[in-house]
């Protein structure tokens, strides 16, 4: 049957094994085959992960190989290069390998330094680029009334060096940009004060990952979903006209945070590892009476009599379904927390977590899943240490009879323990 395919779906076919030596072998099945490698591949990837030959080659029997097999494609949508073990390529190649597939590239994952560094937008500007993954590069001077990419989508810069200033003048260039990636940038600063100002009116969806600076400004109209990780900021501001569904914070250290006034969009607020001033963060996400889930996960309170108030959440965030608390647990939870009749009435899956188990604990999970009346799942998270003392143990044993005995009113519920 094989023999009857149109090369058009063996192409297809070919694209989709991705591996460059998948792709080599089984295209030499036959002059059809070949015939589709030429005309009909669209994805290429070389990845040192994929192969372990590729971890004993040397740099120029690498690039030979690569050479090879690019200039004997005709029509590549798709490029990835990755290579982690190797130390730098010679810019001549790579530079013959962009000039080569410029004009039908969709999409180019690059991950491989070069000597001399190579200006890769200047390649890859006014032409078709849809998403461009750059990693281990240097971007400098950048001109973005030249090296335009009118139909980039997604773009992802990872350990790489930059100044603020080119990074924005970037940012311009890309007109239709929707999803942004910075992990580990090697900010250039020109002035002494570490402030990054970034604009965007097409921007959705924007990640950053590991960057330390004094001062983010962010002016993004369309965003829709702001994930901010492993970062440290003076001050952090959100620009934008109120379409933001997604808030995700994970382990950031940040003095000023500033998402906006108008947060009614948000369904999903994530915060972990944060310390935050509960009254000033639950003003900032007031207004979002359309949030379905909240997170609150290892955070600390600037405040010690400070306490997450669940009335007021059940009061301001009437579509809640998933509801995830993990913090230091207190009396003034219990006096002040759980204190009134309040029903969250719409929340399904109910995710509790401690770090150090006490009676406390015990008590919380009682009293949330009494005012939660259409539960249907709950799940408890702990921290077990290596070695345990008589109390800690018996500390957790009470728990885990409380817990049955507690379930047995709640039958209808499903309940998962997740132990660390």
């Amino acid at each position: 049957m094989m023999e009857y395919l149109p090369v058009e779906v063996i192409g297809n076919i070919l694209s989709r094994l991705g591996a460059a030596r998948d792709v080599v072998i089984a295209s030499s099945t036959c002059r059809k085959w070949r015939e589709a490698w030429r005309n009909h591949l669209q994805t290429l990837t070389f990845n040192s992960n994929d192969w372990p030959v590729y971890h004993e080659l040397t740099r120029s029997r690498l690039e030979i190989i690569i050479t090879q097999t690019i200039f004997q494609t005709n029509g590549l949508q798709c490029l990835s290069i990755i290579m982690d073990d190797v130390d730098e390529f010679s810019a001549a190649p790579v530079i013959a390998w962009l000039m080569y597939t410029r004009e039908t590239l969709r999409q180019l994952h690059y991950n491989v330094r070069t000597t001399p560094n190579i200006n890769i937008l200047e390649k890859c500007g006014r032409q078709r680029l849809e998403v461009l993954a750059l990693a281990h590069n240097t971007i400098t001077g950048v001109e973005p009334s030249y090296q335009k990419f009118p139909c980039l989508r997604s773009l992802s810069l990872s350990y790489v060096s930059i100044s603020a200033l080119d990074l924005s003048l970037f940012l311009t260039a890309c007109t239709k940009v929707e999803a942004l990636n910075l992990v580990s940038l090697d900010i250039v600063m020109s002035d002494p004060q570490a402030t990054m100002e970034l604009s965007s009116n097409s921007l959705k969806d924007i990640y950053v990952e590991a960057i330390s600076l004094d001062k983010i400004i962010l002016e993004a109209d369309s965003l829709e979903k702001l994930h901010l990780k492993d970062c440290t900021l003076e001050v952090f501001e959100l620009v934008s006209k109120g379409k933001l569904r997604l808030l995700k914070i994970d382990d950031v250290s940040v003095i000023h945070l500033d998402i906006g006034e108008s947060t009614e969009n948000l369904e999903i607020v994530d915060v972990s590892n944060f310390t935050i001033m509960w009254s000033k963060f639950h003003h900032m996400i007031a207004k979002s009476s359309k949030l379905r889930r909240l997170r609150l996960w290892g955070v600390v309170f600037d405040d010690d009599d400070e306490v997450v108030d669940i009335e007021t959440i059940s009061a301001c965030f009437p579509q809640l379904t998933h509801l995830s608390l993990s913090y230091e647990l207190r009396e003034t939870t219990l006096q002040y927390g759980l204190q009134d009749s309040f029903r969250l009435e719409n929340v399904v899956i109910l995710e509790l977590g401690w770090t150090v188990i006490s009676d406390l604990f015990s008590h919380w999970v009682a009293g949330l899943l009494e005012r939660c009346p259409n539960l249907r799942k709950l799940v408890i998270y702990g921290v077990v240490s290596e070695t345990k003392t008589h109390d800690e143990c018996h500390t957790l044993a009470s728990f885990t009879s409380f817990i049955v005995r507690l379930m047995r009113k709640y039958v209808h519920v499903d309940v998962q323990f997740e132990y660390e």
